[in-house]
């Protein structure tokens, strides 16, 4: 779902071929029969998009963590237990590591039933947990926080363990690229600091127009990612002193010369950011896991949350420029990368390879 999963995945795959290791990337949704995955996908976006009250009511319903017994997601995956199985051993795979909440269901129930052969090492995305993530079947929870392990280790009887998000390592160190962005900042409107709105792949954002306005209006420069959303972004084109790229392929280049990210969900933009070193402010989050998502990363420390225009401005006044503000909250979000989830992945392949 979007194209946070897929960039997780990719980069797991990515390392892991590095060192030598055989990797393959699954799109379990494509293993769902009758076009139920492209139906699926299609629904979550509409929702996100058009309809987000929609998605909210089914979050509150399905996945909001809770005491009260709901429904689960394991008859849907069920449906892709033949594919991935037989996946599985035509590839010989030692491990298998569900990025996906669906994903983690499916691998939970097959390897509660033995039909499942190598171990399944989950990786959570989200800051927040939400029950559809979590499953006594699999073998180990590899997490972006403690606080998200802890959560793990409460719930169900898997080990699990902080190992912090997964990113490419340009994102890390300044690259060429940032340079050619700061040049571009500079000529669309010089003095004013470039501030990155993102919507994510699929361009899902609450009154992302109004917030460029209030940017504009306040002395910074919106930079507006509205991802593959066409219409979104020409309507976001439109707003004077706003600047709207289209697709941006150079990520790491376009956060490291930034000021700030306002995001909206704690996804992968976000922990992008935390890596590049560039503030993150939470501001009309998307409903469900990504609402939930933003506070919980903002509790942490390693971002803000501004509940409305006001706190927003005042956050992007006190992260833009360079000081101690800035400081503790990137330092902050440059911790939570202290481990890499793939040498965890690999030793339990090989345990279970022994």
């Amino acid at each position: 779902m979007g194209a946070g999963h897929d960039t997780v995945a990719g980069e797991l795959a990515r390392r892991a071929r590095e060192q030598g290791h055989e990797a393959r990337v699954v799109d379990l949704l494509r293993l769902l029969p009758h076009g139920l995955g492209t139906g699926l996908r299609l629904f979550y976006r509409t929702s996100i998009r058009h309809f987000p009250w929609a998605y909210g009511g089914l979050y509150r319903a399905l996945l909001r963590p809770g005491p009260h017994r709901r429904p689960d997601g394991t008859p849907l995956a069920r449906l892709a237990g033949g594919g991935l199985t037989d996946l599985a051993e035509r590839s010989g795979a030692d491990v298998v590591v569900p990025v996906f909440h669906l994903a983690a269901q499916l691998t939970g129930h097959l390897r509660d039933r033995g039909l499942l052969r190598p171990p399944s090492a989950v990786l959570l995305t989200d800051f927040a947990v939400h029950r559809q993530w979590l499953h006594p079947g699999n073998d180990l929870y590899l997490c972006l926080t403690e606080e998200a392990a802890r959560t793990v280790r409460e719930t169900v009887p898997v080990p699990a363990e902080a190992t912090g998000p997964v990113v490419a390592p340009g994102f890390f160190a300044p690259g060429a690229g940032a340079e050619a962005w700061r040049r571009r900042f500079g000529a669309y409107a010089p003095g004013r600091p470039p501030v990155v709105l993102s919507a994510g792949a699929w361009g899902a954002a609450s009154e992302l127009e109004g917030t460029a306005r209030l940017l504009v209006g306040a002395g910074f420069l919106p930079v507006v990612l509205c991802g593959r959303n066409a219409r979104l972004r020409g309507r976001l084109a439109r707003v004077p002193g706003a600047l709207v790229p289209g697709w941006v392929t150079d990520m790491p280049g376009l956060l490291h010369a930034a000021r700030v990210l306002v995001d909206n969900a704690a996804g992968q933009t976000a922990v992008q950011a935390l890596a590049a070193g560039l503030p993150v402010v939470g501001y009309r989050p998307l409903p469900g896991h990504g609402a939930e998502g933003v506070r919980r990363m903002a509790a942490l420390g390693a971002s803000e949350l501004a509940p409305d225009p006001t706190a927003l401005l005042n956050a992007l006044r006190h992260l833009a420029p360079d000081g101690p503000h800035r400081d503790r909250r990137t330092t902050r979000g440059r911790e939570l990368f202290h481990a890499d989830a793939l040498t965890r992945v690999t030793a339990l392949g090989a345990m279970s390879h022994a």
